[in-house]
């Protein structure tokens, strides 16, 4: 499997400075700052790009689980809310809420919950976060 990449440059002190962020091969750069990160400044930070991650590895996820059941989806839209606090050890993620909608010909709203949570089991990116953060996950079948 290749090793992917990304990289960031930060200059200045914290409160002042400025950064970008990269992906290896160029897919996504984006300016950062502390009020990017700490406050609603312009740009983005590292949450929101864990956020990104986390759902399109869940929504590939999810979207191998569904066809390898039969029920190949016309879409996945999912958003991952990330939550990052102050706790006793400083910062933290504590918390993702993946909300996803499915457009699923042929699937019943049960089986669609139950492959959901099992996509949100086997995503290696959730299982990359679920030992440190708790990852919750709203399923809704669009018909």
């Amino acid at each position: 499997m290749p090793i992917r990449t990304a990289s960031a440059r930060w200059q200045g002190n914290l409160p002042e400075g400025s950064g970008t962020i990269r992906t290896g091969k160029g897919g996504l750069q984006g300016n950062y700052s502390f009020k990017s990160r700490f406050e609603e400044g312009e740009g983005t930070n590292p949450e929101e790009l864990i956020g990104a991650a986390h759902a399109g590895c869940f929504s590939m996820a999810f979207s191998k689980a569904l066809a390898d059941s039969g029920t190949t989806p016309t879409s996945v839209d999912t958003t991952a809310k990330v939550h990052l606090d102050k706790t006793d050890a400083g910062f933290t993620v504590t918390r993702i809420e993946l909300e996803t909608v499915g457009e699923v010909p042929g699937i019943d709203e049960a089986k669609f919950a139950e492959l959901a949570e099992t996509a949100k089991q086997n995503c290696p990116i959730s299982r990359l976060l679920s030992p440190g953060a708790e990852i919750t996950l709203t399923a809704r079948l669009n018909s």
